[in-house]
């Protein structure tokens, strides 16, 4: 009778483990890749498209040299942007590479030599306090999003569980304590 209570129990045990690893009870979510961030970045790529800050009609800045992680050349745009209900500032970066990537090449065909478009956009208060609330997402210059090596969609509060690597901790290290290297005005 014991071993045929405890086998029920174990049984019972591993119905329970099994039924929490498929639905993901009792683990918290990861920092970034999920449904939530998926579905803002989707959002989000519809609303730089309606601004013409990503796709066919694209508006172009100057190249210029870029540095590891993002390109060979870049171009940055910063704009505002509404998405869904909240209005925020939104900074499009445009990596290029490849062979014969120059800024010259870039700026007579930058299609030729797009291979990302990294964006930053400021989401309401709170949404990550700990990095003055910046959603970061990694795009393939079609829309759709870059996964890292274990799958995960590059959206969201990318990296966040990193000390060393990846989007927030780079950006970081910006001066003006605003995650943003290329001017201060998102300081708070």
């Amino acid at each position: 009778m014991k071993l045929s209570v405890l086998l029920v129990l174990v049984l019972v045990s591993l119905a329970v483990n099994a039924v929490h690893a498929q639905y993901g009870y009792g683990k918290p979510p990861p920092p970034y890749g999920g449904d939530d961030d998926v579905n803002s970045a989707k959002s989000l790529w519809s609303a730089l498209a309606r601004e013409q800050l990503v796709g066919n009609k694209v508006i172009h800045s100057t190249p210029y040299q870029g540095i590891h992680p993002h390109g060979a050349v870049l171009e940055t745009l910063d704009a505002e942007v509404n998405v869904s209900s909240h209005r925020g500032a939104v900074i499009i970066k445009r990596n290029y590479g490849g062979s014969g990537v120059s800024k010259s090449n870039v700026a007579t065909n930058p299609e030729r030599y797009l291979q990302a478009i990294t964006v930053m956009f400021k989401r309401e208060r709170g949404y990550d306090a700990d990095n003055k609330d910046w959603f970061w997402v990694k795009y393939t210059p079609s829309g759709d999003i870059f996964k890292d090596a274990q799958g995960r969609a590059l959206a969201g509060r990318v990296a966040k569980d990193s000390k060393t690597e990846g989007c927030i901790a780079c950006h970081k290290t910006a001066p003006g304590a605003d995650y943003v290297f290329n001017h201060d005005r998102y300081t708070r």
